[in-house]
């Protein structure tokens, strides 16, 4: 049996440490069926804490105070990365953000590469923000800082 890794490595760290594309799984809390988001607002405090950001009104929100188990997947080193942890509140708001965003921190408990049996991530998935530039650089540039103080 494979040895259990309870932090993020040096690497996977500092890619947690800059905008990048996560997909957040939770246990919905009507239906109890899993329940996965792309969220960008994630930031690695340490190697054994991923804090991120969502809108107070997520559904999210709700899913993890009824159910804090949580899985933050990542791509980096040519791999999917799954990390297990359970998710707590820390920020019902965030200050010196425009509007209502509630911060969580995941205490790791298992990092895992979901990716299949002989294959490796080739090309990462990339996104782009689809409304003004500036004024998502200026948000982005507002939740991180608020996210580092919280």
């Amino acid at each position: 049996m494979a040895e259990t890794i309870t932090a993020l490595s040096e690497q996977q760290m500092s890619q947690l440490q800059k905008e990048k594309l996560v997909l957040l799984a939770t246990i919905d809390a009507e239906s109890g069926f899993p329940n996965v988001s792309a969220i960008s607002w994630v930031y690695a405090n340490d190697m054994s804490n991923i804090r991120f950001a969502v809108d107070r009104r997520s559904r999210l929100v709700e899913n993890i105070k009824r159910h804090p188990q949580v899985t933050v997947t990542f791509f980096g080193e040519g791999k999917v990365n799954a990390v297990y942890g359970t998710a707590a509140a820390i920020a019902d708001s965030l200050e010196g953000v425009p509007f209502k965003l509630a911060c969580f921190d995941v205490a790791v408990e298992a990092v895992r590469d979901a990716m299949f049996y002989g294959s490796r991530i080739s090309v990462e998935p990339e996104y782009e923000k689809t409304y003004d530039k500036r004024a998502a650089d200026k948000l982005d540039g507002q939740v991180f800082a608020a996210m580092k103080k919280a």
